[in-house]
Order: C-alpha cells, then structure tokens, then sequence
C-alpha cells in the first residue's frame, strides 16, 4: 500500500502491483504482440511471393511493423487506456505518475522505449532487480518515467475511506442496502442540525473524510497542520460558526457526519403511507373497498437502526482546539 498526499491535502492510498501480476499481465501483452508479430511475418511472405514488394520492400515493412507492435502497441494501448494495455486491464492494473494523476503521453512514451531493453532484449532481468528493490516495485522504465503500476481491483467490502461512510452513503451498504446513521455528540448535534452546508463542495468533503480516516498514522506536526487548514477552508463554506473549544477533529467529523445523515434520510422510504379518508357513516366511501371488507394497509417502512460510524479516533486532550474564523 503506497500512501501519496497531493497537493490538496488529499492522502491516497495506491496498492502498488507486485513483481508476478506485472510480469502475467507483461505475458498477456507478449502473446498478443507474438501473435501480431506472426500475422506480419505472414502477410510480408504472401506480399512478397506475389511480387507485390521486393526484398528491400519486405524488409522494410517488417521493420516498421516489428517496431510498431513493440514500441507502438504499449505506447497506443497506454494513452488510449489511460494507463492500461490488455494484460492490465485483464489483471486490474494500471500505470499512473508518481502523484497519483493519469499516464500521460510522454511517461508512456518512456515506458515503451525503456520496455524494449527490459523485457525483449535483457528478457525482464534488470525489471526483475529494480522492482525488488524499489518501494512501489517500479521497473526502469517507470523509475525513467516517473509511473508505477497500481491494481484497481480492491478486495470485496475494501473501501477508500474509513470515515467515507458519511461522505458517501451510497457506497455503504447496511441494513435494508443502506447505511446506518453517524451517531454526533450530543454537544454538537443542536448545532450540527442548523448548519448550512450548501457551500461545501465534493472535494474539500473528501479531503476531510480522508485526513480523518488518516488521523493516528500521520505524525503529530502533519496531524496538527492539516487539520487545522481543513477546517478552517470547511468553516469558511458553512455556517453558522462551529462552538468554542471544538478541535479540528470534531468540528470535521460533525459537519460530514451530518452531512451523511442528510444525504441517507433523502435515501429512507417514507416512514407512513398517504392519509385515507373515511367513509361517511352509513355505507363506504365512494371508491373504496367493498362494504363487509377492511381496506388494505400499506406495510411499514423498515426502520434504520442508529449506530455509532466513529471515524477512527478518540477524542484526547492532546488535540489542539479550533477556533473557527471570524
């Protein structure tokens, strides 16, 4: 697991490929190109027996061709696949920069001129030695490149965030397929019922879901740092303004924990069924059910139980106290 904090204060944690999914998905590739390879020595045999190039002419297509499948098919299937040529995209890989950003034309470019040492004329010997001794298992051509390999495929019931649970209630799943609520302490829960937050936008929300998932494994000075700028760019898009004496930690986990909240009570069924008018004295109403019959109910709605989502922190006296912006 690669940890990259970007410039936005946003911690990401990229699960880096190891050395045997690489070299399976390189296998994949090599076979597709072998058999393009075959395919071109084919059709220059037919051309050339048919008189329709010479030798010259035969060898230089088999030239431009044997290039092409080499250099050109990871370098197209790269920036067309954003990252991902056959064998990654059969594996769940995928080769981003250093940052955590897309592949760009350039670094693929790289990738595919430093592939032809690597793994066609040294047979994978020195990708070998680098992606044992790099931390991301990089071969030469991403260390040249600026890029390592990550797998997109998490494991069944991984999510990004611990503390997403708030900020993305729709991806996870609870009783009745939905979330339960995040409990906010009861000191906080009257202020964090009046809080505007229509001027919170998506990216500083995941940003503070990230830090707080982060919290204990960032160290004292970063922990202090970051929090305290994430809550002053939250403070500056909601109000009204957080009590006195909240810490940055609280103030970010009450305002995404009640902005789960609202976002999971516009997911809940209506809690009871539209008003039925009654029949007047005498006989049913008109339309109703017949007379001698009861009309139906329509089932209760399942009720959310109400659980504790606490975002993976304690609350200690070490935390520094926040003092929201006037």
């Amino acid at each position: 697991m690669e940890e990259i904090v970007t410039g936005e204060a946003v911690i990401l944690d990229l699960p880096f490929a190891r050395f045997p999914t690489r070299t399976l998905a390189r296998l994949i590739d090599m076979l597709i190109q072998f058999v393009a390879f075959f395919a071109l020595l084919i059709l220059v045999g037919i051309a050339a027996a048919a008189h329709a190039l010479n030798d010259a002419s035969a060898a230089a297509v088999s030239i431009a061709g044997t290039v092409a499948i080499i250099v050109g098919y990871p370098l197209a299937c790269e920036t067309l696949g954003r990252g991902r040529t056959v064998g990654k995209l059969a594996l769940g890989l995928r080769v981003v920069a250093d940052d955590g950003g897309p592949e760009r034309f350039r670094q693929a470019l790289v990738r595919s001129l430093a592939g032809v040492i690597e793994c066609w004329v040294l047979f994978g010997a020195p990708a070998l030695i680098t992606s044992m001794l790099s931390a991301r298992g990089k071969r030469l051509g991403d260390i040249f490149a600026g890029t390592f390999v990550v797998r997109e495929r998490a494991p069944k019931g991984a999510t990004p965030y611990a503390f997403s649970a708030s900020a993305y209630p729709r991806g996870f799943p609870g009783a009745g397929g939905q979330p339960p609520a995040a409990n906010i302490h009861p000191r906080l829960r009257s202020w964090a019922t009046s809080l505007d937050l229509s001027g919170l936008p998506e990216q500083l929300a995941v940003s503070a879901a990230s830090y707080l998932s982060r919290f204990w494994q960032l160290n004292e000075v970063a922990r202090e740092q970051i929090g305290r700028q994430l809550a002053a760019d939250v403070a500056a898009r909601v109000s009204p303004q957080a009590p006195a004496g909240v810490t940055p930690a609280d103030f970010l986990y009450t305002v995404l924990a009640e902005r789960g909240n609202r976002q999971l009570a516009r997911l809940r069924p209506p809690q009871s069924g539209p008003p039925q008018r009654r029949p007047p004295q005498g006989g049913p109403a008109q339309g109703g059910p017949p007379q001698g019959r009861s009309a139906p109910t329509a089932p209760a709605a399942p009720s959310m139980p109400r659980v504790s989502a606490a975002p993976g922190y304690p609350p200690g006296p070490q935390d520094t106290v926040f003092t929201p912006p006037t």
